[in-house]
């Protein structure tokens, strides 16, 4: 566990920036504002019906079996400022395979947290997927000016608590009884990465994605390394 920053550390003066529904591109996905007239179709196909249902379990909403409360859903997102959703789509095809949202915004605080991660079979353990989660934490920190960049996730969700450490976040604990979600208690893990460990974290990401590191298979040669 991280032992912080000294108490001395230099703070940066005035608040960080709000961030903003824009594009943002990268080499295998490209993230876009979330918008349910444009992207409905793709996700509800990824992410929606019986056969997804599994997907939502650690979600704050779904999982939706039917298409009238799908789009419901997507267009209370696309209206949200804080959660900001950002749909996830293939570079090339412009075709939405997941969303993702920046949210708990405090610019007084600079911090931020990245979460509501959806992402659809195309996405699922794929160099776009990783490459989605660099592109967030570098717009928050390089062009934001956030210091503390946050990833929560139901205490249960282990796949989602060892996505948070291969993307180089600091495990910080557990909260217990945090809050209530579906009914159920949630107790939550908490993760951060700071902005002074992000030069380092942006250069492993950076290594990773990299086509050198892919076999004419598309498998990693290297793994994520903290």
């Amino acid at each position: 566990m991280s032992a912080g920053v000294p108490i001395d550390a230099e703070i940066p003066e005035g608040p960080a920036k709000r961030p903003a529904s824009i594009k943002i591109e990268g080499a295998y996905v490209t993230l876009v504002p979330l918008d349910a007239s444009l992207h409905a179709d793709a996700l509800w196909s990824a992410t929606g019906g019986v056969r997804n249902e599994s997907l939502w379990r650690y979600m704050w909403d779904g999982p939706f079996f039917d298409r009238a409360t799908f789009d419901a859903s997507l267009k209370m997102k696309t209206a949200s400022d804080d959660p900001l959703f950002y749909a996830i789509t293939a570079s090339g095809s412009g075709k939405a395979i997941g969303f993702a949202a920046l949210l708990r915004i405090e610019p007084k605080h600079r911090v931020i947290e990245v979460g509501s991660l959806m992402f659809g079979p195309e996405l699922r353990r794929s160099r776009g997927a990783t490459e989605a989660m660099y592109l967030l934490a570098r717009y928050a920190f390089d062009e934001l000016g956030y210091r503390r960049y946050e990833w929560k996730c139901d205490a249960q969700n282990e796949p989602s608590q060892k996505a948070a450490r291969r993307l180089g976040f600091t495990f910080e604990g557990i909260f217990r009884q945090h809050m209530v979600v579906k009914g159920r208690n949630r107790d939550t893990a908490w993760f951060s990465i700071l902005d002074s460990e992000w030069p380092s974290r942006k250069l492993e990401l950076e290594r990773w994605l990299t086509p050198s590191n892919f076999d004419r298979d598309g498998r990693q040669k290297t793994s994520l390394r903290r």
